[in-house]
């Protein structure tokens, strides 16, 4: 059984992003070491790392995005909209989710979505 992900960022400045997702996304350090870090909001856990020895690494590239589930979409669209740079802006989608993203100061899209009511 798998119990839980916890996606793990490449970041070229580590103090930078915890900085990020502590000031602008509201997470919490919750552990850090050289060259590593935890964070924690709300039950979700994001790990940040300095690139390692095994894979070459020339700047953070991700071909998706994180997507973040939330009971509190407009209200964190109202928080982020002026403090991240905008991918797209809230909408209401067929599929029946209330969206929007955001990048984080790597670059990494982060989408944050909340079921419609019908």
């Amino acid at each position: 059984m798998i119990t839980s992900l916890s996606p793990m960022l490449w970041v070229t400045d580590l103090e930078a992003t915890i900085a990020f997702y502590r000031d602008v996304l509201g997470f919490e350090c919750v552990s850090q070491m050289e060259g590593w870090a935890c964070l924690s909001r709300d039950g979700v856990e994001v790990m940040l790392s300095l690139p390692n020895q095994h894979e070459p690494f020339a700047r953070p590239a991700f071909t998706g995005s994180f997507y973040f589930r939330t009971d509190q979409v407009d209200e964190l669209w109202l928080h982020l909209q002026k403090r991240a740079p905008v991918v797209y802006p809230i909408e209401n989608f067929p599929y029946g989710m209330r969206e929007f993203a955001v990048r984080d100061n790597n670059g990494y899209i982060l989408q944050f979505g909340q079921p419609m009511e019908n």
